[in-house]
């Protein structure tokens, strides 16, 4: 097995997480440029703060593919920072803008290069992170509003559903937000349509909590997480089911599990109640294959998947946030909160030697 463990460097320098649809280093040889030279040296790039970026590709906040992003770095989306204590590795996506596949929200993102089995899988991603802003705009009915993905399980087959979303959600005016957890079914049959998440809390509330009105929202959940709170997640797929791990200090550690190779919701009796609220209204209603995830290549991704948008709710009342997006203008955007944004402070990959290229999925959406 490949097991990447990530240890933070020691530095000196501090340096300035669906349904509705370059810099690089420069160095001179002349001594006229030395200046130049000597500024670029001090970059810190993320690929020193977090060295596993071999076994990722980059989806940048403008849509693009930036490949294996080591050394490298973009003021816009993707670069380090430093709180006075630890260098970060900084993800941004604004709420509107080009996006990657067909997906209606953009990201700024790492997909992994390779793609496992869940009935040979023995693959585990970690991380510890702190969101640092959520849209500031946004239909509060909207289930995804004010919300971002910051860890998934993706397949890169068949209809390329998600058995893992890890979100985070913070209303505006409250100091604590959720973590909550999605499963997403893999829809029996030929059509795709009728697919569902099922959301489970982790602290607080999970996707299913929404304003009564577009601009009122719910009560603050006592057990949340705060921006700029770290907390750490872990997640296991090994012989077919997926462990997970949510830890944060002053926090209960809470652990699930779900079979990957068997459907809990292969008949319509066995959908749950929160899915009925949230999926039947919009016509959202399919059943799993029995098989679940079975025979489907599987791959981490994390970073900043913003879940807010600027689609019309009358599209999609889950999904469709009606969010600021300026025409797609990212500096206006960034400049009234109209993003999100997440730092991560430490992560890693074990990669079993089962798994297999993944290219196929980046030729089918770049």
């Amino acid at each position: 097995m490949k097991n990447n463990t990530i240890a933070l460097s020691s530095l000196l320098l501090i340096f300035s997480f669906t349904s509705c649809k370059n810099t690089t280093k420069k160095t001179s040889d002349s001594t006229e440029d030395t200046s130049i030279e000597n500024e670029s040296d001090e970059t810190v790039y993320a690929s020193d703060v977090i060295p596993f970026f071999d076994d990722w590709k980059l989806i940048l906040g403008d849509g693009s593919n930036a490949g294996i992003a080591n050394n490298f770095e973009n003021k816009e989306f993707f670069y380090t920072t430093n709180d006075g204590k630890d260098d970060w590795v900084v993800f941004k996506a604004p709420n509107g803008g080009d996006t990657h596949g067909t997906s209606n929200n953009t990201r700024t993102e790492l997909a992994q290069i390779k793609k496992f089995y869940p009935e040979t899988a023995d693959d585990k991603l970690t991380a510890t992170l702190k969101v640092m802003n959520v849209s500031a705009t946004g239909d509060a009915r909207v289930a995804a509003t004010h919300a971002v993905v910051v860890g998934q399980i993706h397949s890169a087959d068949a209809f390329e559903n998600e058995p893992l979303k890890i979100f985070y959600k913070i209303f505006p005016g409250h100091t604590k937000g959720s973590v909550f957890w999605h499963y997403e079914i893999n829809t029996a049959g030929d059509d795709n349509a009728g697919r569902w998440d099922y959301s489970n809390a982790v602290w607080g509330n999970d996707f299913s909590v929404v304003g009564e009105t577009a601009d009122t929202y719910p009560a603050e959940p006592e057990d949340g997480i705060a921006l700029g709170e770290e907390f750490s997640y872990e997640v296991v797929v090994k012989d077919g089911i997926m462990s997970l791990k949510f830890m944060s200090d002053g926090h209960e550690t809470k652990t699930f599990t779900k079979n990957l190779l068997e459907s809990e919701y292969a008949t319509k009796a066995d959908i749950p109640e929160q899915t009925k609220k949230l999926f039947f209204p919009i016509g959202q209603d399919g059943v799993e294959r029995k098989e679940a995830y079975a025979g489907e290549g599987l791959f981490f991704k994390l970073g900043t998947y913003n879940q807010t948008n600027g689609k019309s709710p009358d599209v999609n009342m889950n999904w469709c946030s009606g969010a600021e997006t300026h025409g797609g203008d990212i500096q206006k955007q960034y400049a009234d909160g109209n993003y999100a944004e997440v730092w991560f402070k430490t992560a890693s990959i074990s990669v079993s030697d089962a798994a297999v290229s993944n290219e196929g999925y980046f030729t089918k959406n770049d």
